[in-house]
């Protein structure tokens, strides 16, 4: 098993923590993102973790951890990042956005799934974004859930009826899903090339978000499980959310969220 974390985002909603370094080097709590991430898989037993970086890509410096770049990052989105590691999508491939952090037991949830394509969703996400925003709906999409899988997912949404639960950005792939997801992603790019962005109309293909990926796959007929989490980890978007999390630390309530110890 290995991990292939998307780290390509130059994080402007972070400036000015931003201005000389990439989105996935801001610290929270003494540590880069990806220091938090690594330490993550490290202790879950995967070594071969691959970074895909692109803004800055020049400051992403770890031992031991292979380091590509989207050479097109300035142009392009979450999908063309991920491809960028296609080399990297092996027998079990676990995908990860590179501005979360997240507890072991979320990991080991993934780890532990047998599907070929199994995604994390948290089911009590509304209580931490009740704390990041004053509308929650604002910064929400749908994720409908039947039988375990996820059905509909990134659409745009005005309740909270076709919310079951909160894409994090932590997915993995593995045996045909792998095949799968490599030849979805050829014919979508041949077709766009030639009419319309299959994966989300109104965008161009380079643009597309991997949740539009998601969609896309399920509406050819994959099955992607759903694996449920409550809580267990942090999304790192804007600087009122590091605001807010060092808040929460420093009043003994973080731990109602993210467990950090083992990780500090």
């Amino acid at each position: 098993m290995n991990a292939i974390i998307l780290a390509a985002g130059k994080g402007e909603r972070l400036q000015p923590l931003t201005n000389d370094k990439p989105k996935c080097l801001v610290e929270l709590f003494g540590k880069s993102l990806l220091e938090w991430q690594i330490k993550a898989f490290q202790s879950s037993g995967i070594t071969d973790i691959t970074i895909v970086s692109g803004y800055k890509s020049d400051l992403i410096n770890f031992p031991e951890i292979t380091i590509l770049k989207n050479e097109k990052y300035e142009s392009t989105n979450m999908v063309e990042t991920l491809f960028s590691a296609k080399e990297k999508m092996l027998d079990s491939t676990i995908v990860s956005y590179g501005d979360i952090i997240f507890e072991k037991n979320v990991l080991e949830s993934l780890i532990n799934s047998p599907n070929d394509i199994s995604v994390i969703v948290d089911k009590q996400w509304k209580r931490l974004w009740g704390k990041r925003f004053q509308d929650p709906l604002s910064d929400a999409e749908s994720l409908i859930i039947e039988d375990g899988c996820i059905v509909e997912i990134g659409q745009k949404v005005n309740s909270y009826e076709k919310i079951c639960g909160q894409y994090i950005g932590l997915m993995k792939f593995q045996g045909s899903g792998i095949d799968l997801i490599k030849r979805h992603y050829e014919e979508a790019k041949n077709q766009a090339n030639t009419g319309t962005n299959p994966l989300n109309a109104s965008l161009p293909f380079e643009k597309s978000y991997l949740t539009d990926f998601l969609y896309s796959l399920i509406r050819g007929g994959a099955t992607i499980k759903a694996v449920p989490v409550n809580n267990g980890w942090l999304e790192i978007d804007t600087l009122s959310d590091l605001d807010l999390y060092e808040f929460l630390y420093k009043k003994g309530e973080l731990a109602d969220f993210l467990d950090m110890r083992g990780y500090e």
